[in-house]
């Protein structure tokens, strides 16, 4: 459904919730909501001053898992209440691009059937963290049909994989387990692992535990050389974000902390840390207490993104400068002076 709304851009963010309900609505005219802080200098030279987070959609019960779609230039992204992949473009809006997206059982399965996390490959194949199905998937762009990377570690089912990404090197799998999708979360009786791992799919399909000692591993993204695996941990007692470094067979050294946002947690500020992206220099932008944390490679915070509402993911699109967002309700974005790690 598309609505021509350019007078909505005067209105409030919570106007805006109480006309939208739970159906998705495209912006002729984009709104804006909130604001972006800047802590150091530094980041006046990744974000512009006078930059605003636009609002493209709204409507939805949870955005998560955005990824950019060169091939249509359009930005895909889940709703993982609704078990649906959208697509947003400029010209058409939003439309419904995958469903089911992650449950393809019968009935109801949990209040988080659908897909999390989604990445494309060089190949043109989406990748996706299926939280009913429990698998990590695969499907062509172009031609459709999915089918199974992993659905277990050593006969046992994951739990509800969750965000992923791919090694800029060797192409391999790298993903997030823990029990959000489940219907009785870190309790619900069909659990069959009794921790939450971080994996590693090799490049001949064997499923390798890399950690099983974080509490609630979730989003995952390496550094531009895939030296370095960050592991956010959206615990609100341990707000972590982790950074591994990578050995050259593809598993991990011991980790560090590199930044605890278990402070501003405690401050009130909305969100845990969720998915995240880098930049071609090494920050790390993610998803944390506050909107979207900006950090360098030495895990200063540089400023934020403060989007005034929890917020899930992020990820670079376009010609590789906007960073789209997934904040609860909304699939924002905003204009960058950088670039994400990848793009030429």
């Amino acid at each position: 459904m598309r609505i021509q709304a350019a007078h909505f851009w005067k209105l409030s963010v919570l106007t805006l919730i109480m006309i939208m309900g739970e159906f998705p609505v495209t912006y002729a005219q984009y709104p804006t909501l909130g604001k972006v802080i800047f802590n150091e200098s530094e980041m006046k030279v990744l974000i512009p001053e006078d930059a605003v987070i636009e609002v493209l959609a709204g409507g939805f019960v949870w955005t998560e898992g955005p990824v950019w779609h060169g091939g249509n230039k359009s930005l895909l992204f889940s709703d993982v209440p609704k078990n649906k992949v959208y697509q947003w473009t400029p010209k058409d809006g939003i439309t419904v691009f995958l469903e089911p997206s992650g449950y393809t059982g019968l009935g109801n399965y949990s209040r988080e059937p659908g897909s999390n996390g989604l990445t494309i490959d060089p190949k043109g194949n989406l990748i996706s963290c299926e939280h009913g199905d429990r698998r990590i998937s695969i499907m062509s762009l172009e031609k459709g049909g999915k089918r199974t990377l992993s659905d277990n570690y050593q006969g046992k089912r994951f739990n509800s994989p969750n965000d992923v990404a791919l090694h800029p090197a060797s192409g391999e799998v790298y993903f997030t387990d823990p029990p959000y999708g489940l219907e009785k979360g870190a309790n619900d009786p069909t659990r069959e692992l009794p921790f939450c791992g971080v994996y590693r799919i090799t490049s001949d399909g064997q499923t390798v535990l890399l950690t099983d000692q974080l509490t609630r591993p979730n989003g995952v993204a390496f550094s531009p050389d895939g030296s370095i695996l960050y592991v956010a941990v959206s615990d609100p007692e341990k707000a972590h974000i982790m950074a591994y470094p990578v050995q050259s067979d593809g598993s991990l050294e011991n980790g560090k902390i590199l930044f605890d946002a278990t402070p501003m947690v405690k401050q009130g500020l909305p969100g845990l840390p969720d998915g995240l992206k880098t930049d071609k220099d090494g920050n790390i932008w993610t998803t944390g207490p506050g909107g979207v944390l900006v950090l360098s490679p030495e895990g200063k915070l540089l400023g934020r993104i403060d989007t005034g509402r929890p917020t899930a993911n992020c990820a670079w699109g376009d010609d590789g400068t906007v960073l789209y967002i997934t904040a609860q309700s909304y699939l924002c974005r905003i204009q960058t002076r950088t670039k994400g790690a990848g793009w030429k």
